[in-house]
């Protein structure tokens, strides 16, 4: 990307390629071009990156955390506390967030500290995917870090840099007075904020097009029965615009602004749509259990991040009820509570461990079914295990196996089942095959056993033995 400034043209941005080519950001262009006859410069759109920002940022708000915010030009931040424990914690989120960013072809690099300064530091410094900075630990996370990377403007970093300075820790360890005197106070701010000695609140993206309703208070609440009972009206007015649009709730985020400026957030989640007043107040209140008031709460936010349309449904006069199983109020407690709750359905494959895949818990039910000739074990390993076996090739069962520790006698056994591989899957799936056994052992154990290829040609596989399933 070439960015433009009066006559001069230089790199806003460099791909990969370019970059092993020897581009720089900020280098001239003419210089770039000088280095790689065959670059492709394209003229940097500031306002379209804007726009592509925004559009991720509202991406993020519906999917991690109730408090997201451009970090313009080129990042987001995200307060995750109280929020990560729904991905199952800090590490699997930021693989999630990275993964989910390469899956669209998009380069990620996520960290995560304490402080919104340090995160935004690490982020931009890191060479590797993923980062978490241990609590405590921001000192020594960003002292090497360069100057630049404290979100001081260019003119500040420059006079600094005259000065000598590079590191951040060069700069915390020098004496205030005399950066204040010279550069104002913004040097300091941005120091104790990425040190965390001064709170920097994450002003939380909105757009018109969210649905949300708020309450200020004259005088500070922090009783957990005045916050429940606020909470409860507000989302009977949330509701009440929700049904004016024809929309019911997936996700509400309730945002807490303390005496002090700081911010807290709780989300919850429905399975379904839905409009119903005292299911989203037990699921809020089972929430705002952990809300600290603090010194005192002097407004509270609730906004509709996630909706879809639903219609009203009129109820039966019949006299006799008809009875209903639904499950969708126990997928919202564990959810709410961070469990991952799914179902499993039946995938169009012959090989087992690829013939079913997770889907929302409240899917509506899936027609295919499983279609096989032989039984199928009931319990199936996350993955085959490798085992040790005495048996004949190519076509007879084990004589005996030897399977965590444990040597088995076979007694019975039926087979073999000849599963093909998937070379449109994988290339070296193209000749391979497995032979299924259903074995049964001395304790009357019955197991589900392959060996993979088929006892004579190498190229069909390893002619090792694995474990795959246990029977009832």
């Amino acid at each position: 990307m070439i960015a433009k400034s009066g006559s001069k043209r230089w790199v806003s941005a460099a791909d990969a390629a370019a970059r092993k080519a020897g581009v720089r950001v900020g280098m001239q262009a003419a210089k770039a071009q000088a280095l790689f006859r065959g670059l492709l410069m394209v003229d940097a759109d500031p306002a379209a990156d804007a726009a592509a920002l925004e559009r991720i940022t509202l991406w993020a708000l519906t999917q991690y955390s109730p408090i997201v915010a451009m970090d313009a030009p080129d990042g987001i931040v995200l307060d995750t506390e109280g929020a990560d424990h729904l991905q199952g914690g800090e590490l699997p989120m930021v693989t999630k967030i990275s993964n989910q960013f390469l899956a669209k072809k998009l380069t990620a690099r996520v960290a995560v500290a304490d402080t919104w300064g340090a995160a935004h530091a690490c982020a931009r410094a890191i060479s590797r995917e993923t980062v978490i900075v241990p609590s405590g630990e921001i000192a020594r996370a960003v002292e090497r870090l360069p100057i630049s990377l404290l979100r001081l403007s260019e003119k500040t970093v420059g006079d600094l840099q005259t000065l000598g300075f590079k590191s951040i820790g060069e700069l915390a360890n020098t004496p205030r007075a005399p950066l204040t005197l010279r550069f104002g106070p913004e040097v300091g701010r941005r120091l104790d904020q990425t040190f965390g000695r001064t709170s920097e609140p994450i002003d939380p993206i909105r757009t018109p097009e969210l649905i949300g309703v708020s309450r200020a208070f004259a005088e500070p609440i922090g009783a957990a029965e005045t916050i429940n009972k606020y909470v409860g009206r507000l989302i009977v007015q949330l509701i009440e615009k929700l049904q004016k649009e024809g929309l019911g709730v997936r996700r509400a985020d309730l945002i807490v602004e303390k005496v002090d400026g700081t911010r807290q957030a709780v989300r919850a989640g429905t399975a379904k749509p839905a409009r119903d007043v005292a299911w989203l107040t037990k699921l809020f209140k089972d929430q705002t259990e952990k809300i600290e008031p603090g010194f005192g709460i002097e407004k509270l936010t609730l906004v509709a991040v996630m909706t879809e349309p639903l219609e009203d449904i009129q109820k039966s006069s019949s006299l006799v009820e008809e009875e209903v199983t639904d499950m969708t109020p126990l997928i919202d407690i564990f959810g709410n509570r961070g469990q991952r709750v799914y179902r499993v359905a039946p995938v169009a494959s012959d090989v087992p461990e690829r013939s079913l895949g997770r889907i929302h818990a409240a899917s509506d039910p899936v027609e295919a079914t499983w279609i096989h000739h032989w039984r199928r074990p009931i319990r199936l390993l996350a993955r085959p295990e490798q085992i040790d076996v005495m048996a004949l090739l190519p076509d007879h069962p084990p004589v005996w196996i030897m399977w965590r520790g444990k040597r088995r006698k076979v007694q019975k056994a039926d087979g073999p089942e000849r599963i093909f591989g998937e070379w449109w899957q994988r290339c070296s799936e193209y000749e391979a095959v497995r032979d299924y056994f259903v074995v049964e052992d001395d304790a009357g154990e019955r197991l589900w056993i392959f060996r993979s290829g088929d006892g004579v040609d190498p190229e069909t596989g390893s002619h090792r033995w694995f474990m795959h399933g246990i029977f009832a």
